[in-house]
C-alpha cells in the first residue's frame, strides 16, 4: 500500500553512524519473559524480527520541523525480508503472525520519547491489558501499539536541535537511547494518576488511569505538570485482590 501524502509533513529519513554528543535518555526492556500458554520459539523469533526493525531505525536524525514515523523506516515486515512467525496480540489472545514483537519496539520508543522535548504527534493505546503487574516497571498503559501501516508512531521535533534515535539488541535486553547535539535543560518524571480497576456487569474487569509527568527544571523545580493520555484497557486477567485485614 502507498503512504497517502500528509501535506507539509517531512519525515526523518537521514542518518549517522557516530553517536551525537548529549545523551537525553536511555531505557532498555527485557527480550525474554515468562509468560503462560506462550511458547518459547515466539518470543526467540521476536528477537530475530527486532533485530531486523532495530536495524532500520538505529541512527536515524530528527531535525528541526521533521517528523519521526515507526513505519516509513521500518516498512512492511514480511518473510522476503526475513521476518518470522512472532506472538501477535489481536482482541486480547495470542496468535502467531509474521513480524510478531514490533509492538516492543515501538513501546521503546515512546517511553523514551517521554522523557525528552520532543512531541508525539500519533500514538494508539493498547486495548487490552494483558499481563499482571509482576515486576512491571512503567505505568499500566505507558506504552503505543503499532499495526502496519494505519496505525502508526509518529513523533515530531519542535525544538531547534536534532535528535538522534539509537536502538539495538543486546544479550538480553532492547535498548534505546534519544541523544542530541545539545544537552537538554530539562528532566521528566512519567507517572500515573486516576488508577481504577472495575468490575464491569458482565463479570469481567476494565482498568483505567492517566499518564502524566512532571517537568524539572536545572535546579531540579518543577515547572510543569502536563498531561499525556489516558488509558482504558480490557483486562484478561482476574486482577489479585488484597488480603483481607483482621480487624
Amino acid at each position: 500500500m502507498a503512504w497517502v501524502f500528509k501535506g507539509s509533513v517531512k519525515y526523518a529519513s537521514s542518518f549517522d553512524t557516530r553517536d551525537l554528543s548529549h545523551l537525553i535518555i536511555h531505557h532498555k526492556t527485557p527480550l525474554y519473559r515468562p509468560l503462560p500458554k506462550v511458547e518459547m520459539w515466539l518470543q526467540e523469533n521476536k528477537v530475530t524480527n527486532l533485530k531486523l526493525a532495530t536495524a532500520r531505525i538505529n541512527g536515524v536524525i530528527l531535525k528541526p520541523g521533521e517528523t519521526f514515523s515507526f513505519w516509513r523506516l521500518v516498512g512492511k515486515p514480511t518473510k522476503a525480508k526475513g521476518y518470522l512467525e512472532g506472538m501477535v496480540l489481536t482482541n486480547g489472545s495470542f496468535t502467531a503472525g509474521v513480524g510478531g514483537g514490533l509492538c516492543q519496539l515501538s513501546n521503546l520508543i515512546y517511553w523514551l520519547t517521554l522523557h525528552t522535548p520532543l512531541t508525539v504527534t500519533e500514538r494508539w493505546r493498547h486495548t487490552h491489558d494483558v499481563f499482571p503487574d509482576v515486576n512491571r516497571t512503567q505505568p499500566f498503559g505507558s506504552g503505543a501499539t503499532v499495526v502496519y501501516n494505519y496505525v502508526d508512531l509518529q513523533i515530531k521535533n519542535n525544538t531547534p536541535y536534532s535528535y538522534q534515535l539509537k536502538v539495538w539488541v543486546g544479550e538480553k535486553d532492547l535498548e534505546g537511547q534519544w541523544r542530541s547535539e545539545y544537552p537538554c535543560p530539562f528532566k521528566y518524571e512519567v507517572y500515573e494518576s486516576e488508577h481504577l480497576i472495575k468490575q464491569e456487569w458482565w463479570g469481567g474487569y476494565t482498568r483505567h488511569n492517566v499518564i502524566r509527568r512532571k517537568v524539572r527544571d536545572e535546579q531540579e523545580q518543577i515547572i510543569a505538570d502536563e498531561f499525556i493520555t489516558e488509558n482504558h484497557a480490557l483486562m484478561m486477567y482476574e486482577p489479585l485482590l488484597p488480603e483481607k485485614q483482621e480487624s
